[in-house]
């Protein structure tokens, strides 16, 4: 078997939403008819297109002509040969991610197995799942919300669902529902009082037996995340994600040393070796990993075990289209140190949810893995034949 064309969607939303959402789709070919599908992961922030052209480099250098079941051989053509990938970054890999998962969709296809078989097989009967970004409200409308009642409604939306634990910013939205993008400073005592009375709410909707994930994106400073912390804690904090940011690992210990609150981190971590100081200095007690970014599940199922011999949970960081959704359920369904499943507020969009064939949503909380071979997932060709289209053929 050998590929012979790779498609490379860059989806351009034409909805009028208020933020950028742009994820870029992967789609190879064989010449024995059988086809994968990936996701390069920068649906969101900068970079999208970067990535969509990362991809078609890969592609015309590495791919066209390879043998799609000798993954590991072309993971490692490609981070020897690149010479970007050696330094790590987001964009060669985020590339790689998209091809490399693809792979997997087209070996799990030859061979008439979903992928989590082929890693393993399951672990994980069924995936606890928690309504991640309550901030963006939880619905299919796209919102900033700024009161406190309405990060209550939110929560009350998503425990309705059958979800008993949650994910929020409180953070990120000031008193009028603006995005703040730099918490580097001490809080003012109204800020903090605005913070607390959303994390109230929240709390209030889903009672005291549900877990609430802190989320700041790394906007917090190592002295304003600690401060954060200390005026938060008492909403029941199941863990703290990003409270700073990679550029230093240390200063995850700095966090870590100074509240009882566990932290996550990881969707800006490139591969085991980006992941290596934080393991080693045993700041993190979650690992998110972001298939889409890392270099696609060949390189994501490596982290999770490295992370499993420092007793580190897994929550792959799930934020793209819902092939993205697919391929994480098959990582986490046979994972053993699987913890819980993301669902971002954009899994639920119909704007997302249209790119792909089927709608993958969990029930009463919880998700079951797809059983069809492969990620059990196509891309819906009706919806992305209006975005920017690339394709490495290998006969032209």
């Amino acid at each position: 078997m050998k590929i012979t064309r790779v498609e490379i969607f860059d989806v351009h939303m034409d909805k009028d939403i208020v933020l950028p959402w742009h994820p870029v789709l992967v789609r190879v070919h064989t010449d024995q008819g059988v086809s994968g599908v990936g996701e390069v992961g920068l649906a969101y922030g900068i970079g999208h297109s970067a990535g969509a052209h990362a991809a078609k480099e890969i592609a015309e250098r590495f791919v066209i002509g390879a043998d799609p079941f000798r993954r590991e051989a072309l993971w490692e053509q490609v981070y020897r040969s690149s010479f970007w990938a050696q330094a790590g970054g987001s964009m060669v890999y985020a590339g790689l991610s998209g091809i490399d998962t693809a792979l997997w969709d087209i070996q799990g296809k030859a061979l008439n197995v979903p992928c989590y078989q082929l890693l393993g097989g399951k672990t994980n009967e069924r995936l606890r799942t928690y309504a991640s970004q309550l901030q963006l409200g939880w619905g299919d409308e796209y919102l900033q919300l700024a009161s406190p009642e309405d990060y209550g409604r939110s929560a009350e939306a998503a425990k309705k669902e059958g979800f008993d634990c949650v994910k929020v910013d409180p953070i990120n939205m000031d008193e009028n529902g603006v995005r703040v993008f730099a918490h580097t400073k001490y809080f003012s005592q109204s800020q903090l009082q605005l913070f607390r009375e959303r994390m109230a709410a929240v709390r209030s909707a889903l009672g005291p037996e549900a877990d609430i994930i802190l989320e700041v994106h790394s906007l917090t400073s190592g002295p304003s995340a600690v401060q954060l912390a200390e005026a938060l804690e008492e909403y029941g904090i199941y863990y703290f994600e990003e409270p700073v940011s990679y550029t230093n690992s240390k200063m995850h210990s700095y966090v870590n040393d100074r509240t009882p609150i566990r932290l996550a981190g990881g969707e800006r971590l490139f591969t085991r070796w980006g992941i290596r100081p934080y393991l080693e200095e045993q700041s993190l007690e979650v690992l998110q990993p972001d298939i889409g970014l890392v270099g696609g599940l060949t390189e994501a199922k490596k982290m999770c075990d490295y992370a499993h011999i420092y007793d580190v949970m897994v929550q792959v960081h799930v934020c793209g289209s819902p092939v993205a959704t697919a391929a994480s359920l098959h990582l986490e369904a046979a994972i053993p140190n699987f913890l819980i499943h993301e669902h971002h507020s954009h899994a639920k969009k119909s704007y997302n949810v249209e790119l792909c064939d089927i709608d993958l949503q969990p029930e009463n909380g919880y998700f079951e893995v797809p059983d069809r071979p492969g990620l059990g997932i196509e891309l819906n060709d009706d919806v992305l034949s209006s975005s920017p289209t690339m394709v490495v053929d290998g006969n032209s």
